[in-house]
């Protein structure tokens, strides 16, 4: 059984949301403060985080960031509708989801279900990926970068991993968003350009090598030397 953390300060909607979740085969903590958020955190284990932006002693924004500071658990941050720029940084700080409020709890659990299978798939595989300056070692999940250890977030890691299974290809963002959100999401959707540049980052650091490239009105490519 899957276990999942809720961190909210609506008490009705936790209590909704644990019920659904209960009754769909997950073990729910649920916590209406960050800080007893992180301390669950600290001492349990857990398959998914779902995470409100608005919060009393700190925001979403900053437990996320705390949350990352020691754990690539995936998260989904619930967010005001239509508040894009909540979602634009909510994915730069490493959340792997976001869902506006108010939705509908089938559609949640459709996006924790589509993400936790993502990460299943990322772990049953012994496969190594290598190229010159990169090494992705699947079973670990671990990417070793210029010969030191690059630290990804799970979505930044399932992006690189289905770059680097491209190499040289252009991939459209429908079929990115695809097979890193694992659900459909709208053309309009501006997350995979996000998350694209969060890791387009990483790869580049203090250098001016950039390894993805865009590909106007398409997407973008991914190109490494081989071995």
């Amino acid at each position: 059984m899957k276990k999942l953390l809720i961190i909210d300060d609506d008490n009705k909607l936790l209590e909704l949301l644990k019920e659904y979740f209960d009754k769909n085969n997950f073990e729910c903590d649920t916590a209406e403060l960050p800080s007893e958020g992180l301390k669950k955190i600290s001492k349990n284990h857990y398959d998914l985080i779902i995470l409100d932006v608005m919060l009393p002693e700190m925001d979403g924004f900053e437990v996320c960031k705390q949350i990352r500071k020691q754990n690539d658990v995936p998260i989904v941050m619930l967010t005001a509708k239509g508040e894009t720029t909540d979602r634009i940084v909510g994915l730069e700080i490493g959340a792997d989801d976001y869902v506006s409020k108010p939705f509908e709890p089938r559609e949640l659990l459709a996006r924790v279900n589509a993400i936790i299978r993502r990460n299943e798939r990322q772990y049953r595989t012994d496969e190594v990926i290598e190229f010159k300056n990169l090494r992705i070692d699947c079973n670990k999940r671990s990417v070793i970068f210029k010969n030191e250890p690059l630290e990804l977030t799970s979505t930044e890691y399932e992006l690189l991993l289905l770059f680097a299974k491209n190499n040289g290809k252009v991939l459209s963002r429908d079929y990115m968003l695809q097979n890193t959100r694992g659900i459909s999401w709208q053309s309009y959707d501006r997350s995979i350009d996000v998350l694209v540049s969060r890791l387009r980052t990483k790869l580049s650091g203090d250098s001016k090598e950039d390894y993805i490239k865009t590909i106007h009105s398409v997407g973008y490519m991914f190109y490494i030397d081989a071995k």
